[in-house]
């Protein structure tokens, strides 16, 4: 096992035990005032830490592990033509959406999530969007990589389900993070789809499918080595994170969204993961060469 490695593993269980920690958190300790009153000096310091800062260490956790990975599997070229358009263009859609209501609809973030660019949109956000976006897409692009000849078609099937799959998510973790007992964010414009509006889904699924889109355009200038195993990290940062979410809804008596998000989410990358898994049993080597000049 590498540095990078061991680098990356440190990173994505810091990652989980976070996340775990903030489900703890805001799930069991939170809506007990008289266990947080009852704590000793040391037990409170570390709640109101928790509180304040333990959304901005899972997602910092999150990001980094997936960049360490996507450097080592990808090369310096292919990690950052798909992290800095993801980071932009995300974080461009969310100043326009907590600013004009575009292409999201009207909302704004409340505290929990650090310091906000613009005072509109917390840093973390774009993380988010890198992170879970770049694993929706590996895992969509691995899985389809052998079963689609045409390459503009794999390709275009590729932005499609991962944005699907990146939307997915946000089916489950909406709900939680804006209308459970600590929101982080209040939508402005209530909707019908369990207080979001629907233009909240378009939003995400054309943000997400620009991102890729350009990434894609980016990676084809150099063909490389695209891995058709090793997904384990990207496959732990998507279960792990719907998880996240699904048990903050599930908590909350909401359970349609989480229902949505198992079938067109979860399901299909677990599927997708496993075909991915099993094409490499019929190849020689891990890696499988792939060329973008066909299409």
């Amino acid at each position: 096992m590498t540095t990078l490695t061991r680098v990356e593993r440190t990173l994505a269980i810091g990652h989980i035990l976070s996340m775990a920690f903030g489900l703890a958190g805001l799930l069991l300790v939170l809506p007990n005032p008289d266990f947080i009153a009852s704590l000793p000096p040391i037990g409170k310091t570390a709640f109101a830490w928790s509180m304040a800062g333990g959304g901005v260490m899972y997602m910092l956790l999150g990001m980094s592990a997936v960049a360490v990975y996507a450097y080592r599997t990808l090369g310096t070229w292919h990690f950052l033509g798909f992290m800095l358009p993801a980071l932009g263009i995300s974080l461009t859609s969310e100043l326009l959406g907590t600013s004009t209501g575009f292409p999201f609809g009207e909302y704004r973030y409340l505290t929990g999530l650090g310091y906000k660019i613009a005072g509109l949109v917390p840093f973390t956000i774009p993380l988010s969007w890198f992170y879970l976006g770049f694993s929706a897409y590996l895992i969509a692009r691995a899985g389809l990589n052998n079963k689609i000849s045409q390459n503009w078609l794999k390709l275009l099937a590729s932005i499609i389900l991962g944005a699907i799959f990146l939307t997915a998510w946000d089916f489950v973790l909406d709900p939680a993070m804006s209308q459970t007992t600590m929101p982080f964010w209040i939508w402005e414009q209530p909707g019908a789809f369990f207080g979001m509006p629907y233009q909240n889904f378009a939003g995400w699924f054309g943000t997400g499918a620009v991102f890729m889109s350009v990434a894609t355009l980016i990676w084809k200038v150099k063909p490389f080595n695209f891995p058709q195993s090793n997904l384990g990290l990207p496959l732990a940062i998507y279960v792990s994170n719907f998880a996240f979410a699904m048990i903050m809804s599930l908590a909350a008596g909401i359970y349609i969204p989480v229902l949505l998000g198992l079938i067109v989410g979860l399901l299909p990358v677990v599927v997708l993961y496993r075909i991915a898994d099993k094409q490499t049993d019929t190849i020689p080597e891990n890696l499988v060469k792939v060329s973008f000049n066909n299409g």
